[in-house]
């Protein structure tokens, strides 16, 4: 499988596409105005305790406070038994150092942790934790043992004083010690900074911000799969150059500057992709399509044949449209970065067998993708559930917002419904202070219907109320938008 990076950079926002066989998978968008913020830590105060909850809301200088439970205030690995109350812990006006876990996604604020930690290309210092880990992306148990083996030759070796612990990520797989040493001492001199600022800085402040999108998406996507990352940005194109010289040489060559007439964007038709990804309908090529629903508590997937029909029999062509689905989903959960709780509706299969491919397929093909995923299986009523971890609002909050004609129902109020709304707001009207004439302000479409379809119900409304009823057409007012004014 081969890949490429294209980065297209401008004033006012970032743009990240990961394309993979010649197909979008990821892309990410950073906006000047509102950048993510996970990693970044903060020196915050907390300004609201909840016992209730067993959380606390702490101000760290954003438009709303930011969320975090009292799990995440006790060190690491603490038993339930001896877990204390958030007011144990907490108290209205305390500075407190944390991290944000979570970007503040809709009306919800940032999550934290103080539980902090900082990444580098193959390694994440966590300066509170007395242990050493491996990615469990790495499966190979003698790899494992391995790079544990060269983390603690490693520590052995460093100058600086090292407390806490590291976890190898799954980029160091087959890395010697030289990188990871590197690593590692480039980590102890950071938060040597930070702790230094964790003393100095005021609350509510920034003491570590992580870095911009066009390097974190170096750091963290680079594989050996990666053929080539492109970069539309010739001055950008130079502090790439000069991170990647510093802390992984072995990605230079594969960096160019892309100065082509033609956007970016417009390589591998990712535009395109990413407008395709903010609809509803997902077309599979056998001619079967997905339907996905966001919701505020998960997403929903719905898998259809649709117009294909197969050459042998209905359970094959089941069979091969939940294969395909698979495939697609993955694909899906990563282009538009859909998290928390996702459940599957597959066509149903009356053969175990293909139960358990199609579910293999599906694992399999979350296996490349960076967020951390789990598939619990497929339940009594046939449906997938999975959930994978939500860090940073989906491609739909970034780009859209809700409908402000529908105000996010994804319907509207037939032009009979509203006529008949209008009729009981005059009849409550009348009651109240019974005007001589009414004068209706609606859209074109239920004025039209008010005088065609309706007209016999104005006129008996005219007739019990006893007062004439006049109509206006507003061109700017929704269709189910109206005024009533009396007269």
């Amino acid at each position: 499988m081969s890949g490429e990076v294209l980065i297209n950079l401008t004033p006012m926002e970032t743009r990240v596409a990961v394309v993979e066989n010649g197909v979008l998978q990821e892309a990410f968008i950073e906006r000047s105005r509102r950048r993510g913020i996970v990693g970044n830590i903060y020196k915050g105060k907390v300004v609201r305790v909840l016992p209730g909850m067993q959380a606390a809301f702490v101000d760290i200088g954003l438009d709303r406070a930011a969320f975090i439970h009292a799990h995440e205030v006790m060190p690491p690995g603490t038993p339930a038994e001896e877990q204390l109350s958030i007011g144990h812990l907490l108290h209205e006006g305390q500075a407190l150092v944390v991290q944000v876990t979570k970007d503040p996604i809709g009306s919800k604020g940032a999550r934290l942790t103080t539980h902090l930690s900082v990444p580098s290309r193959y390694l994440v210092y966590m300066p509170d934790a007395p242990h050493h880990g491996v990615s469990q992306r790495i499966e190979d148990d003698r790899e494992r043992e391995r790079l544990r083996g060269l983390i603690e030759e490693a520590q052995a070796g460093q100058s600086l004083e090292v407390s806490g612990g590291f976890i190898v990520r799954t980029a160091a797989e087959g890395v010697g010690l030289e990188e990871l040493f590197a690593d590692m001492h480039f980590l102890l001199r950071l938060w040597r900074k930070v702790s230094e600022r964790k003393i100095t800085a005021p609350a509510p402040s920034v003491i570590y911000d992580d870095l911009p999108l066009f390097m974190r998406i170096l750091r963290d996507v680079m594989r050996d799969d990666i053929e080539k990352v492109r970069i539309d940005s010739r001055e950008n194109h130079v502090k790439l150059i000069e991170f990647a010289e510093e802390f992984m040489p072995d990605a230079v060559e594969r960096i160019e500057h892309y100065a082509g007439e033609r956007p970016i964007f417009d390589l591998f038709s990712v535009e395109d992709e990413i407008q395709k990804a903010l609809g509803r309908k997902v077309q599979l090529k056998s001619g079967g399509y997905l339907v996905i629903d966001p919701t505020e508590a998960m997403t929903t997937i719905d898998v259809n044949t649709g117009g294909y029909v197969g050459h042998r029999n209905l359970e094959e062509t089941i069979f091969k449209t939940n294969l395909e689905a698979a495939t697609a989903i993955a694909r899906q959960l990563r282009l538009r970065n859909l998290g928390g709780i996702i459940i599957i509706d597959l066509i149903d299969m009356e053969d175990s067998e293909h139960q358990r491919q199609v579910l293999r397929m599906l694992e399999k093909s979350l296996e490349r993708d960076h967020a951390k995923t789990k598939c619990t299986g497929v339940t009594e009523l046939g449906l997938v559930q999975l959930t994978r971890k939500r860090t940073r609002e989906s491609l739909e909050q970034t780009l859209c917002e809700a409908c402000p004609t529908c105000a996010g129902r994804g319907t509207l109020k037939t032009p009979e419904t509203v006529c008949y709304e209008i009729f009981r707001e005059i009849l409550r009207e009348e009651r109240a202070y019974s005007a001589e004439t009414y004068m209706v302000l609606a859209g074109q479409a239920v004025v039209d219907r008010l005088l065609d379809e309706e007209s016999a119900a104005v006129a008996d409304l005219e007739e019990f109320i006893g007062k004439p009823i006049r109509f206006q057409v507003e061109t700017h007012y929704s269709q189910e938008q109206y005024d009533i004014v009396l007269m």
